[in-house]
């Protein structure tokens, strides 16, 4: 299914091409406005009938996106076009492209009376100096139109002209094997009911260049690994998407017994690709992997000695209830969304806001709350922080127009950001999508409440609309893709709003919060970046994604639910990518991710046995339950690891990337070594314990890594710290430093810097 196309900087998913077309396409053109003639497929508005006037919008407007000329590095450079010829983004507003070429400039652009010699034509076949190269060659079929638009007297785009209304590729998905080739059809349909094969006009875009490419012609080779990748088609405003499989040659691979619905899904897909899966991972690794993933936090050794000693065959099944029940588990998905809401503290903040807001988010993933409830009670707050909370998040995002992109990017996976301009290469959401979307939220009102700093919210009685930049027209509020609600001004649309965004039937809500749960437990999600929910950016498991959603739904928007769903299945179990060639294709293997900042300073207290204290907080607060940003600012380590800002709704904000800065942090900074050679850390009470070097390497290993240590891993220890103590030096302090060493050479690998 097709769509028109909308907003997206995302950095996945196929981007628009800013190099221009080779001289290659200009007979791509000629020969398929050449094909389509001698088919007789084509419709018949201008494009098989030689006497027949072009039409602008169907014929000249999708040879000009072709050709490059309306792309962002030539004529639709932001704001000023190029050289003083300036044409709408891929042409998106043809009313306007039409005034550029035809009467702007004293029309010096085109020649009706010898339309051979219009500067349009001329400067596309480079019959003249043009500093974009040769668009078009002098004999194509694509410079013929142009000459025949121009001496039918250019006519303009006009109202009962056909409009384009679907656009569909085919094959859907293709099948190629190593080197082989298909090549894609596309034909448009239009709004009275003709259709037109427009394979040679389409512009054509690999997901994954390196895996699949595919060239002017649309024609697809398999030149990369194992996999899949989408194709991006564009034509004439609409988007459509063909699949590409690229599967490993050899014998079936046999899969386990699934345990779940993700399962089923997970297997089927790479049974496509014929991607055999890793083996289960062992217990140590399930404890402390769910444990992190869940909690944020390590297991205790206690915790850890009484499972991995457990022998009863649902003790990873009871291990997961067990720690969604956590008080860590709500402390740390309350960390996760504080930041995702933009939790801040300024200089006209009061600590009261912060504080409140993230206790409430707290309680909603201590109670369990259901998300649908949670997201209403935020989006139609209303009151003062004490009273109410959610009406926090109006005081960090006051901005109505920054309001409705947060929303819908956080809560819905669709980046409206670029709409605000101009219609956006890749979805359908225009300009007046986004200001309607925005019209939610344009009568919220807001007064000093007795809190510095926090505004008292409230509905301000009116009708709510958004005024068009352009047009000075009124648009009301209206949902993405949906019908405008009947909202008097009496009425807080927000209301009308949560009830859309909630509803069972939303097409995103339940997709959005699903993939981005994926991908906080498999370390990437279905569809990448995880707040990127477009037809042009499909999931890498498009059934997968709609059940996981489905089953969002029919559980009551319960977030335990499914955080138990993924975690219990076997596709989560799964040993590490070292295992497995294809890994990265198909969650074949579990992917190894760097803790994040917070989770790290927790880990390290844990393990050094010496606690980080923070400011305005009681005494053992864990990085994990901070309420806001400022602690990042204060905590050198936090800012070294990535711990966000709050101050985006994007995941991409916090960065887990290992770096160099942080192995030196690791090796170097004083914070690190204060918590080693704490007086009642970890390594000084090591050092005064009567228990043999062998039993203290066990707790260590137990603390640090959820397993017991390897016969080899004792021996090393015991051999380091057991040595006698060179002449003349104490053998206390000595032994109570080599356990210093050992513990850091303990932090610094990486069994204990990755989830694995």
């Amino acid at each position: 299914m097709a769509s028109a196309m909308s907003p997206n900087r995302s950095r996945g998913g196929p981007q628009p091409r800013c190099r221009l077309p080779t001289a290659g396409r200009i007979a791509l053109v000629a020969a398929a406005w050449l094909t389509l003639a001698a088919s007789g497929r084509a419709s018949d508005h201008g494009s098989t009938d030689p006497e027949a006037a072009p039409s602008f919008v169907n014929d000249v407007v999708p040879l000009l996106t072709k050709a490059g000329c309306n792309a962002g590095a030539c004529h639709a450079k932001a704001g000023t076009g190029q050289n003083g010829f300036r044409l709408s983004l891929l042409g998106f507003e043809p009313e306007e492209d039409h005034e550029q070429i035809v009467t702007a400039a004293r029309g010096r652009r085109i020649d009706r009376a010898a339309p051979d010699e219009s500067l349009l034509v001329q400067k596309a076949t480079a019959a003249v100096p043009h500093r974009g190269g040769q668009r078009l060659a002098a004999d194509s079929a694509g410079r013929d139109l142009l000459v025949r638009w121009i001496a039918a007297g250019a006519p303009p785009p006009h109202a009962d002209e056909p409009r384009l209304t679907s656009l569909t590729v085919a094959p859907a998905e293709v099948v190629l094997r190593a080197g082989g080739a298909a090549a894609l059809a596309v034909e448009a349909g239009f709004s009275d009911g003709s259709r037109r094969d427009v394979s040679g006009l389409a512009l054509y875009e690999s997901a994954d260049a390196g895996r699949v490419s595919v060239d002017e012609s649309g024609t697809i080779r398999a030149i990369g690994p194992v996999g899949r990748s989408a194709i991006m088609v564009r034509y004439g405003g609409m988007v459509s998407v063909s699949s590409a499989l690229v599967p490993r040659d050899g014998p079936a691979p046999v899969y386990p017994e699934p345990r779940t619905f993700v399962d089923r899904h997970v297997f089927a897909t790479l049974a496509r690709l014929g991607i055999p899966v890793a083996d289960e991972c062992a217990d140590a690794t399930f404890l402390r992997r769910v444990s992190l993933d869940l909690t944020g936090s390590l297991p205790t050794p206690e915790q850890a000695r009484a499972f991995l000693s457990s022998t009863a065959a649902d003790r990873r099944d009871r291990l997961v209830d067990e720690l969604l029940a956590s008080a860590e588990h709500a402390d740390f998905f309350a960390g996760k969304w504080t930041a995702l809401l933009k939790n801040r503290r300024d200089e006209t903040s009061d600590i009261t806001g912060t504080f409140a807001f993230h206790a409430w988010v707290r309680d909603s993933f201590l109670t369990n709350k259901p998300f649908d409830r949670f997201v209403r009670e935020l989006l139609a707050a209303t009151g003062s922080v004490v009273g109410n909370p959610p009406v926090a998040w109006y005081k960090r995002v006051r901005d109505p127009k920054t309001q409705a992109e947060d929303v819908a990017q956080l809560f819905l996976g669709v980046r409206l950001q670029c709409a605000q301009c101009h219609h956006h290469p890749f979805e359908r959401w225009s300009q007046t999508d986004h200001l309607a979307f925005t019209a939610f939220f344009a009568q919220v009102g807001r007064r000093p409440s007795g809190i510095r700093g926090e505004d008292l919210i409230f509905h301000r009685r009116g009708s709510a609309a958004a005024v068009h930049p352009r047009s000075g027209a009124s648009i009301p509020p209206a949902p993405l893709g949906g019908p405008v609600p009947t909202i008097t001004p009496d009425d807080d649309p927000r209301l009308a709003l949560a009830a859309w965004i909630t509803a069972p039937d939303n097409p995103w809500f339940a997709r959005a919060l699903a993939n981005r749960t994926w991908k906080h437990f498999l370390g990437r999600g279905l569809v990448e970046p995880e707040d990127d929910l477009r037809e042009t950016n499909p999931a890498s498991d498009p059934l997968l994604l709609d059940a996981l959603a489905a089953d969002f739904v029919a559980g009551g928007h319960d977030l335990r639910r499914l955080y138990r769903t993924i975690v219990t299945s076997r596709v989560y179990q799964l040993a590490g990518r070292a295992a497995v060639a294809e890994a990265d294709q198909g969650f074949a293997a579990y992917r190894p991710r760097r803790l994040s900042a917070e989770v790290l300073l927790d880990a390290i207290d844990r393990v050094t046995g010496s606690r980080t204290g923070f400011a305005n907080l009681p005494a053992g607060t864990r990085a994990i339950a901070l309420p806001d940003n400022s602690y990042t600012q204060s905590s050198p380590f936090l800012r070294v690891f990535g711990r966000p800002d709050n101050a985006s709704v994007c995941e991409c904000e916090r960065n887990d990337t290992p770096s160099f800065t942080q192995s030196l942090h690791m090796l170097n900074a004083a914070g690190i070594r204060t918590k080693l050679t704490a007086a009642d850390g970890w390594a000084a009470r090591a050092a005064a314990d009567a228990r043999p070097t062998s039993a203290l390497v066990h707790e260590l290993t137990l603390t640090a890594l959820s397993r017991e240590p390897r016969p080899e891993e004792v021996l090393l220890a015991g051999t380091f710290v057991d040595a006698p103590a060179p002449s003349g030096a104490d053998p206390a302090t000595v032994r109570r430093e080599r356990f210093e060493d050992l513990v850091w050479a303990l932090l610094d690998t990486k069994e204990f810097l990755f989830n694995h």
